[in-house]
């Protein structure tokens, strides 16, 4: 990726079924940040699935409605931010080209969140708690601001030369919860850190020939992301240790058809 790539120009899928599918993704990623779309843009994705408008037209319109709104409204401010980044990653996801590399998801979080965030791109120059309620608000601890190059660089570099072939799905699947638990635990930029990892994962996931249910994260975002949460978190005095058995759940059902029942109560700790 780079500042020269105009997904606009990208060809768009015909399937009005992927279409919905990339929608129920794309609006239901927004719940990590309990972010709600307009009734426009639902709208608008109606029309964008039904073949009527493209993803060009429907952010061109998305742009000239909000010019007439009140952005110092936090509640019209948050769906601005809801609408737009929805459908930049529909963009992102009728668009098959992917790299390996940090910079797909310094990109990735660029272009998802111009114009919403100065700091869309840059990786954060300060460190960084966030109180999390299934923690009875304590906080992960993310990778200091000064190593957070090197901690995607090391991410990244080892999933390069990472052999899935003979592994069993079990097996695929355990690994790519380990990777994206890596990486989110870095955090790299201010705001907007789980819809970037989201939107990468599943774009690698395609690239790695995964049939990828994407409508989980419609319904299931929240549980995504409090499960990375848990993958991260310690606290030795309370007896409690990083677990990858809710990413492992969530990832069982995204790849491989599981039934597992996808219950945030049950990630919260005493």
């Amino acid at each position: 990726m780079d500042d020269n790539i105009e997904y606009e120009k990208v060809e768009e899928t015909n399937d009005a079924y992927k279409k919905q599918l990339y929608w129920n993704m794309a609006i239901g990623l927004q719940q990590v940040d309990n972010l709600t779309p307009s009734v426009y843009l639902k709208q608008l994705a109606n029309e964008n699935v039904q073949g009527k408008i493209s993803n060009k037209e429907v952010e061109d319109l998305l742009h000239k409605y909000y010019e007439t709104k009140d952005l110092k409204d936090q509640k019209v401010s948050n769906q601005q931010e809801c609408d737009l980044v929805s459908t930049r990653i529909v963009e992102l996801l009728n668009d098959n080209s992917f790299t390996l590399n940090p910079i797909t998801i310094k990109e990735t979080h660029k272009y998802l969140f111009k114009g919403i965030y100065d700091f869309a791109g840059k990786y954060r120059e300060y460190n960084i708690t966030k109180d999390e309620p299934i923690l009875n608000n304590k906080t992960v601890n993310y990778a200091p601001f000064h190593l957070i190059e090197s901690s995607l660089e090391h991410d990244f570099n080892k999933e390069k030369i990472f052999v899935y072939k003979d592994l069993t799905m079990k097996e695929k699947i355990s690994h790519i919860a380990e990777f994206t638990s890596s990486i989110w635990q870095v955090h790299p930029f201010g705001e907007g850190n789980t819809r970037t990892t989201a939107v990468v994962i599943e774009k690698y996931l395609r690239n790695l020939g995964f049939n990828v249910n994407n409508d989980l994260f419609k319904e299931n975002s929240l549980y995504f992301r409090n499960a990375l949460v848990r993958s991260n978190f310690t606290d030795i005095a309370s007896n409690v240790y990083p677990t990858n058995e809710y990413l492992l759940k969530f990832y069982e059902n995204l790849l491989d058809n599981g039934k597992h029942v996808l219950n945030n109560e049950e990630m919260f700790i005493d």
